[in-house]
């Protein structure tokens, strides 16, 4: 099971990547980006390095890489899980007057 909730990323030359892990991002940098010489992307790469070598904690990595994926607009918006979305049905019935 994947520490991270899964990132869609759509790359500028039109392809997608679901991301879960580190070694994922790392393998999703390595897609069509934007700008590959953008400050954030550039840290978030050496992040997502040095969490693989064990240097950084694997969550910050994740993090600078789904922010830099969303200053670049190649973040895709997550839909609700099936559980979320039943939830929210029985919520809405729960707020419906009976007759």
């Amino acid at each position: 099971m994947s520490r991270f909730l899964p990132l869609t990323i759509r790359f500028v030359s039109g392809g997608t990547m679901v991301v879960t892990t580190v070694a994922e991002a790392k393998k999703a940098l390595g897609g069509a980006w934007k700008n590959k010489e953008a400050p954030a992307y550039l840290e978030a790469a050496r992040l997502v390095d040095d969490a693989i070598a064990g240097t950084c904690r694997p969550a910050i990595a994740f993090a600078a890489f789904k922010k830099v994926a969303a200053q670049q607009g190649l973040l895709r918006p997550a839909r609700p899980s099936a559980a979320l979305t039943m939830l929210d049905e029985l919520w809405s019935r729960s707020k419906t007057p009976r007759s």
